[in-house]
């Protein structure tokens, strides 16, 4: 069955961050990795917040040597087996890895929900969505205290078993108090393929200071697709686009260029600067 799929890759994760934790601690690892790997995907899509990642991503590795560093990637590789093995039904893998390394302890009893529980809440909540998605195209999830992700996946699972695809017909935003668990689902999401924006944030106060978007949500234009609700209008209006006065626009536009998925507008409409290697090969850093 499904559940099972991954769980080489679980303990081969676990293992590896037990490797590192008895010079740093396993949770301490465990928060880096997650860090540096958000911030390492965040910084390939997201420009206006690239700089100031950039300088917390090489704060965080003068804790780790080189070796230490390289294990770091190997993880994140671990990370994508994982999640590769359990497409098409997304489970919630750094969940398990959380709870086996039994860090809920260190997190004064921080527990997150079963993926079978969020499977079965997730075909409970999506009930007949089928007038909202041909209507729209798409639904809007909203996930106030996020955790891991997990009911979001149920959601996913939901919208798989009725032969909907939640790359293209779903659009999360996710809130948590927590950033480790900002960075857990913002790493899932991300690797999954789920257009979400994950906002590191406190839901009942209304506080917020940071906003993961991710990388199918910003290439796939899912910014303007929200606020114009036809996914046809995407890029029909270039010029009001390029005055808006939310970098974020600015930002996604930028990156849909060097992507190629924009045609229609030039690097210079958005003020690029392409650098390229020697080879002629883009660079986006």
């Amino acid at each position: 069955m499904a559940k099972h799929y991954g769980d080489g890759c679980v303990k081969e994760l676990c293992n590896s961050i037990k490797s590192l934790g008895g010079k740093h601690s396993a949770w301490q690892v465990f928060e880096d990795f997650l860090e540096v790997s958000a911030i390492s995907i965040s910084n390939a899509v997201d420009w206006v917040h690239s700089e100031e990642r950039e300088k917390r991503y090489f704060e965080i590795i003068k804790r780790y040597d080189k070796s230490e560093v390289e294990k770091f990637a190997e993880m994140l590789g671990i990370l994508v087996n994982a999640l590769e093995q359990c497409v098409p039904r997304p489970k919630d893998i750094l969940g398990e890895v959380f709870h086996l390394l039994e860090l809920h302890n260190k997190y004064k009893g921080q527990f997150f929900t079963p993926q079978h529980i969020c499977d079965l809440m997730g075909e409970i909540n999506f009930g007949n969505q089928d007038e909202n998605i041909a209507k729209k195209g798409y639904i809007t999830v909203c996930e106030p205290c996020v955790g891991s992700g997990a009911m979001i996946f149920g959601i996913a699972n939901a919208m798989g078993s009725n032969k909907y695809n939640y790359t293209k017909q779903m659009v999360v935003t996710a809130t948590d108090i927590d950033p480790k668990c900002v960075y857990m689902s913002y790493l899932q999401f991300s690797l999954y393929g789920i257009p979400a924006v994950v906002i590191h944030g406190d839901t009942i106060a209304m506080k917020e200071w940071s906003r993961w978007y991710t990388p199918v949500y910003m290439l796939d234009g899912w910014l303007w697709r929200q606020r114009c609700g036809n996914a046809d209008k995407i890029y029909e209006d270039d010029e009001a686009l390029k005055m808006s006065a939310d970098p974020m626009y600015v930002a996604i536009k930028k990156t849909q260029v060097l992507s190629g998925k924009t045609k229609a507008v030039t690097a210079a409409t958005y003020d690029i600067e392409l650098k390229t290697e020697k080879n002629g090969q883009l660079k986006l850093f």
